[in-house]
């Protein structure tokens, strides 16, 4: 029996001393496991002095680490000492067993380890859910304040810094949060992202050698906190402000992309009104005038071929002698549309060439083509634009091929060549040959790729300065703020390092806006909490020490439907932490 009492101590303790295993007790759901320790005495927690004499015990029931999905109890006598030390301020105090116990805790060191490694990696509510599983059952309130409890980790001086910005509500309020570039992990939170408070911080830290940063007000205060510093802009800023360039200067040669559509529209096949054809008058079918007008004329003709007088049609048809015999004289209806509605001019005439002209680009909304002919001299009112727009809009046209958008047109530029497909490879040299300022633009947008991809830093000023030779408005606004951080953006294009993994570690999508960060809710403000950070499919969990701002992080991965909280599971639907109400949407 001692010898398999001996086996279950090196089985079940195999690297603690002065325990000893009474007995085991197995049941479908918990292994209770009897323990005593062997040790002569202990020592003091407050002076330090060692004592052997036993002032009484009681038993301690820690939970231990689960065995084969069943969880582990163990019983547990501990003995309290007396202490000899007449100065000492504590009389009698408990025996802890070190690796296995400590003071007032309802759960082994290993087991605590294991909960604390768990609200790591998941945080609250999916670690909760883990350690149900493993056979640790715990709230993620438990596996929140484990994690809370651990000591402040060393986080090294960093070399290379990414600085970017964070949401705590979107379009409201913005931090700052700082990542290490070598090491790929967020260093710190700031509270706002206000250049003095980059500064400060980055002031603290002379041993800072590479600043990566997008925004202006960044730039700001790394000039002012880190001037030994060597700023590296975003290159992925530089290309998405390039696509938007060059889509809107696409989008001003709007006329260039009819070259792809065919010139003969095909007219849909429509019978011919009759009476349309009959009169040849401008006067449409439908109108209310033209429509009485032709009906009192087949009645009036109709009375006459019946053998009729005039003065009896007078009489039938409630007219006058003269109003009769117009009709009877006039052998078509299109004779009686004279007058002043046939020939009447308009004050808009002169303007309706603009207004076919824009209306054929696309700009079909009446008040804006308005305010713009106002200026040229026109002195009518909206209203006599509106009604001739509208008519253009309700009358029929002919079905024709649209021509591909601006933006379809700024991804065949921007795309490698080699990508394209055949059909858009031909589309593109139609439109390059068709228009030069685009075939200009195709140019210069792949001169910059290869600048970016092969890391050509040194090409930027003959860029910059090809660029200028062009008539592209967007393009030479996109210079002339290049032009102004030009350090930055060689830095970018030429040094290795790259701003990719802190808009991996703390923004959504590339085109994303800012990204959203759920703070945990502390119960003493001096601890570390678990901040969530949401990116993409994944989220990474920042241990944020609220005085101290310093931080460590775990990354793990969540599906995407957590990215919004999810009805009908609990106070929120994330997974993480417990949210406040300012969470968002």
């Amino acid at each position: 029996m001692n010898e398999i009492l001996l086996r279950l101590e090196e089985l079940l303790f195999p690297s603690i001393a002065d325990v000893a295993v009474l007995s085991v007790d197995v049941n479908i759901a918990i292994v209770r496991v009897d323990v005593r320790c062997t040790a002569a005495g202990a020592s003091c927690p407050g002076c330090g002095a060692w004592s052997a004499q036993v002032h009484g015990s009681y038993l301690r029931f820690p939970a231990d680490v689960p065995s084969s999905g069943r969880s582990v109890v163990l019983q547990l006598r501990v003995r309290r000492f007396a202490c000899r030390t007449a100065e000492c301020g504590r009389h009698t105090f408990v025996e802890q067993i070190p690796g296995l116990t400590r003071r007032h805790s309802q759960r082994t060191e290993r087991l605590r380890s294991t909960l604390t490694a768990i609200g790591l990696a998941l945080a609250g509510r999916p670690g909760s859910r883990l350690a149900d599983i493993v056979g640790a059952p715990t709230s993620r309130s438990t596996v929140l304040r484990l994690v809370e409890a651990l000591p402040e980790p060393e986080v090294p001086a960093p070399r290379v810094v990414g600085v970017d910005e964070y949401a705590t509500r979107k379009g409201r309020h913005y931090g700052t949060v700082l990542v290490d570039v070598e090491t790929r992990r967020p260093v710190d939170l700031l509270p706002d992202r206000e250049s003095s408070s980059l500064a400060a911080w980055l002031a603290q830290r002379p041993g800072i050698e590479v600043v990566c940063r997008t925004a202006p007000f960044f730039a700001e205060g790394a000039s002012l906190g880190a001037p030994q510093a060597v700023q590296v802009a975003d290159r992925w800023h530089l290309w998405h402000n390039l696509s938007e360039a060059a889509e809107r200067s696409i989008a001003q040669h709007r006329r260039c992309l009819r070259v792809l559509v065919s010139e003969t529209p095909e007219t849909p096949e429509t019978e011919p009104d009759p009476a349309e054809e009959s009169s040849g008058s401008p006067w449409p079918t439908g109108h209310r005038f033209a429509d009485r007008t032709r009906t009192v004329h087949a009645t009036v003709h109709a009375l006459v071929e019946a053998g009729h007088s005039r003065r009896a049609i007078q009489r039938q048809l409630g007219m006058t002698s003269r109003t009769v015999k117009r009709y009877a004289d006039a052998a078509k209806p299109a004779d009686l549309f004279t007058g002043q509605w046939q020939t009447r001019t308009s004050v808009l005439d002169e303007y309706k060439t603009y207004l076919d002209d824009r209306w054929n680009e696309g700009r079909t909304n009446a008040w804006k083509l308005w305010e713009e002919i106002v200026p040229l001299g026109y002195k009518g009112s909206y209203q006599r634009v509106r009604a001739y727009l509208r008519q253009k809009r309700t009358s029929p046209r002919p079905v024709t091929a649209r021509p591909p958008s601006p933006r379809a047109v700024a991804g065949w530029v921007l795309r490698r060549p080699e990508t394209l497909s055949e059909t858009e490879h031909l589309h593109l040299k139609n439109v390059r040959a068709n228009c030069p300022e685009i075939d200009a633009l195709t140019r210069h947008v792949r001169s910059f790729a290869t600048m970016l991809t092969e890391r050509q830093g040194e090409r930027l000023p003959d860029w910059l300065a090809a660029v200028r030779q062009d008539d592209l408005p967007s393009l030479h606004t996109l210079a002339a703020g290049i032009d102004r951080d030009r350090e930055a953006v060689i830095a970018g294009f030429t040094l290795p390092w790259n701003s990719g993994c802190r808009r991996g570690a703390c923004q959504p999508d590339q085109d994303a806006q800012a990204p959203y960060v759920r703070p945990g809710r502390l119960p003493t403000p001096q601890k570390k909490s678990p901040v969530v950070v949401t990116a993409g499919d994944s989220t990474t969990t920042l241990l944020v020490n609220r005085a101290s701002r310093t931080s460590c992080c775990q990354p793990h991965f969540t599906p995407r439907r957590h990215r919004r909280c999810a009805p009908g599971s609990g106070r929120h639907g994330r997974c993480d932490v417990r949210t406040p109400r300012s969470c968002g949407p």
